[in-house]
């Protein structure tokens, strides 16, 4: 059985900051503490990736700051071409058309 790794801190600031300029900054991140956030821009610095929410959650927060080290996975929410991808080093084809 192949052992996976877990995607570390650097993988997910080397993902953030290669954000294709072309492709907008929403999506929806999910954190190790089982949160859903959605987002509509973000700053990243050495540790941490900032979230700009465009409305406010249950307490009035626009702004989130997550730890790289608690960042579990990406949704995507807008209509990606293939080659935006790339830039997060994904190779292949998505078999689409």
């Amino acid at each position: 059985m192949e052992k996976r790794e877990k995607m570390g801190e650097s993988s997910w600031k080397e993902l953030f900051q290669a954000w294709p300029a072309e492709m907008p900054r929403r999506g929806v991140v999910i954190t190790s503490w089982s949160e859903q956030i959605p987002f509509d821009g973000f700053l990243v610095n050495p540790a941490f990736l900032l979230i700009s929410r465009q409305t406010p959650d249950s307490l009035g927060a626009r702004f989130v700051i997550v730890p790289f080290e608690n960042l579990t996975a990406l949704k995507l929410t807008d209509v990606v071409k293939a080659r935006l991808l790339q830039a997060f080093r994904f190779e292949g084809s998505l078999g689409q058309g």
